[in-house]
């Protein structure tokens, strides 16, 4: 049952924020032991409130029980995880090598937290995309206020319980409201600010956090292109193209946006993916529209925008492979997969973000780099092939925020590794270390201890200031 608590918008925004900034100040490093017991305060109250986010995920997307515990819960508590075991070395000391000329001394990079920051959470996967932030900017030792999406409701009001549960107001905070309470919460002086969305939403953002010189994070988006090569194990590439693509109602920042398939196995590719979708989501148009394992669009807005552009793609002479069926009551939009798709069709113009791939054939591999590298720089660049030189060309022939050769989505599963764009879809990056470092200042020390070269360089300059000066240049 959905917990029937509303979100913390009751809460006054200035005054929530000035008292955070107040204990901030008062104790602006919090020890580490402190930081992973609000980790673990964080955990418990995901986990007792484990089954309401999976009946309010159902409740705003129809997304199904099985794939919101793998897309939202297992990979939320496993960052949790990954936070807590780490942090005691993400958040020690690092000594760092000292020159010559400023023999005497020693040097160390110590990380402290930012301060007061702001999470300002998507829709899309809203649990993981607001726990995640919100586990790297604790685990750096900040206060935080939340503002997860309000297109989600029953679920940001459930996340709202969580963030009450685990945490009192002037640590962690969970702020409800329209688009109106993202504003007022923009214009804040924040030491930081983490935002995950729109690429036309981040621009608003940066300009707000320019104002009181506030540092950004940056998790946009973007069409994020697929290789497939003419030496790409097909089966392997159709079944997981379709996978990345259609988890989520397609609704995802990494989702394949569109695929570039060598011409020689283009047809190949095609038949084996509606094979996957059928085998995924049902044999037939009915088959698909019923499954519980298929998600809706998350409004009427985003459902007509889809709508409207496949429409408009079809009209010109795109070829529907599989899908195309719609139902605006529903905000249903099939499994859709289009061929014969032209690279300035209506579906090529901007991000997809939903449940309808275009498939476009190429002759040479130059020609797809260059098609890529016509457009603003993605999010994930997903690549198949079975040759390492062909991957080695296209890693080389282009810029991404990310890459997976010969899978799709996956890369985000690697604490290991940072995530996060480049140019229009995204500035900055975390998960595990990375989104320690997104939130903490790495704050430069250096002891001097012995005797300093400096009252060798102090006035009156002289004949032996200059000797001493071309010494040093010469040192390593």
């Amino acid at each position: 049952m959905i917990a029937d608590r509303p979100a913390t918008s009751d809460l006054d925004i200035n005054a929530v924020f000035e008292e955070q900034r107040k204990r901030y100040r008062a104790a602006p490093n919090p020890p580490v032991e402190e930081r992973r017991a609000k980790l673990e305060k964080l955990e418990r109250a995901i986990r007792n409130h484990r089954d309401e986010l999976k009946a309010a995920l159902e409740a705003d997307f129809r997304k199904s029980a099985d794939e919101s515990e793998f897309t939202e819960l297992i990979v939320t508590l496993g960052e949790l995880k990954f936070a807590r075991a780490k942090l005691a070395s993400w958040a020690k000391p690092q000594r760092v090598d000292t020159p010559l000329v400023v023999f005497g001394s020693h040097s160390e990079i110590r990380y402290e937290p930012k301060g007061v920051v702001l999470v300002l959470s998507p829709w899309n996967y809203p649990v993981y995309l607001t726990m995640a932030p919100l586990i790297a900017a604790i685990a750096a030792g900040n206060r935080v206020i939340v503002r997860p999406s309000e297109k989600a409701p029953a679920t940001r009001d459930v996340m709202a319980s969580i963030i009450a549960e685990a945490f009192v107001p002037h640590d962690v905070a969970c702020i409800g409201g329209e688009v109106e309470t993202a504003t007022a919460l923009l214009a804040l002086p924040f030491d930081h600010i983490f935002f995950t969305g729109s690429t036309r939403i981040g621009k608003v953002v940066m300009r707000a956090a320019a104002e009181h010189l506030s540092s950004v994070t940056l998790e946009l988006g973007g069409k994020s292109p697929c290789i497939i090569d003419a030496h790409a194990d097909v089966d392997r590439a159709a079944s997981r193209v379709a996978w990345g693509k259609f988890m989520n109602g397609g609704q995802t920042c990494v989702a394949p946006d569109y695929v570039l398939v060598h011409e020689s196995i283009e047809r190949a590719f095609l038949d084996k993916t509606k094979r996957s979708v059928a085998k995924m989501y049902g044999a037939s148009d009915d088959a698909r529209k019923t499954t519980p394992d298929f998600c809706r669009m998350i409004d009427d807005r985003h459902f007509s925008r889809i709508a409207g552009m496949l429409d408009e793609t079809v009209a010109a002479g795109a070829r529907v492979e599989v899908g195309g069926q719609t139902d605006a009551a529903e905000r249903y939009i099939a499994p859709t997969v289009l061929s014969n798709v032209s690279f300035d069709s209506a579906i090529m113009r901007e991000e997809i973000f939903g449940p309808v791939l275009p498939v476009i054939s190429y002759a040479s591999l130059d020609d797809a780099l260059a098609k890529i590298n016509s457009m603003p720089k993605p999010l994930a660049l997903y690549a198949f092939s079975q040759k390492d030189a062909v991957v080695e060309q296209i890693l080389d022939g282009t810029s991404a925020g990310g890459t997976l050769v010969n899978d799709t989505i996956l890369h985000l599963a690697n604490h290991n590794l940072p995530f996060g764009g480049i140019g229009e879809s995204g500035a900055g990056s975390y998960h595990g270390y990375f989104g320690f470092k997104a939130f903490s200042h790495e704050r430069a020390v250096m002891h001097q201890t012995k005797a300093s070269l400096a009252p060798m360089l102090a006035p009156p300059y002289n004949a032996k200031t200059r000797a001493m000066m071309a010494v040093l240049e010469k040192l390593p």
